[in-house]
């Protein structure tokens, strides 16, 4: 009889162990699942920073590429020096010149590609009168680099209607001479892009009668 009412005591209590456990486990369960909702949720807000950060380097790239790079400059066409073969000057009476000018022209191009160029010709002005051609052969000119050329030149006063401004520089022993001309060719950016592009020269030469030199060369 003893034993009989142990086992009714018991077995109630096994009962409410079971469904303790089974409340434990499911709220452990539900904590867990929380948790990894959670962590996926961190996951996915942390792989939306990276995608973002990522698409403003990617186009802070393409800014930058498109604004140096990509960017096609006016290459610059100028005389960089000049030397005389031959000078004859007359005198303030008889106002008169004739040289033979041997110059060094440069094309400078500031493009990350090349640019090829046509030929062209290079007027010499005295005073707004034409004095003078030279000849620049085709050719082009690297990336970031300036392609020198030399040319040769006879300059002769013979066109001038008047004397009296060259009679002036004769007695002041200075001569301002003016080269103009322009360049046509194309840039060549990753052998794929062209793009059109002219240059134009206008340099000031100041030519010392008395040095029988080129004291100085201006260019626009």
């Amino acid at each position: 009889m003893a034993d009989r009412r142990n086992d009714q005591q018991v077995h109630p209590l096994s009962q409410n162990y079971n469904h303790d456990a089974v409340s434990n486990f499911k709220r452990d369960e539900e904590s867990a699942s929380r948790e990894s909702d959670e962590i996926r949720r961190k996951k996915r807000i942390r792989y939306l920073a990276y995608f973002a950060a990522f698409v403003v380097f990617q186009t802070g790239i393409i800014v930058l590429f498109s604004l140096t790079v990509m960017k096609i400059k006016t290459p610059k066409f100028r005389v960089q020096s000049a030397t005389f073969e031959t000078f004859n000057v007359g005198t303030a009476t008889n106002a008169s010149f004739n040289f033979r000018m041997n110059a060094e022209v440069g094309v400078k191009n500031n493009n990350f590609g090349t640019y090829k160029f046509q030929n062209s010709t290079i007027s010499f002005f005295y005073d707004g009168t034409p004095i003078g051609e030279a000849m620049v052969p085709d050719s082009k000119s690297g990336w970031l680099s300036t392609k020198k050329l030399n040319v040769a030149v006879d300059l002769s006063s013979n066109n001038l209607t008047s004397n009296s401004q060259l009679e002036n520089d004769l007695n002041s022993g200075v001569l301002k001479l003016n080269a103009q001309s322009k360049l046509s060719g194309k840039v060549t950016l990753t052998f794929m892009f062209k793009k059109k592009k002219s240059t134009n020269m206008d340099c000031t030469i100041t030519v010392g009668f008395a040095e029988r030199v080129v004291r100085d060369i201006n260019c626009k």
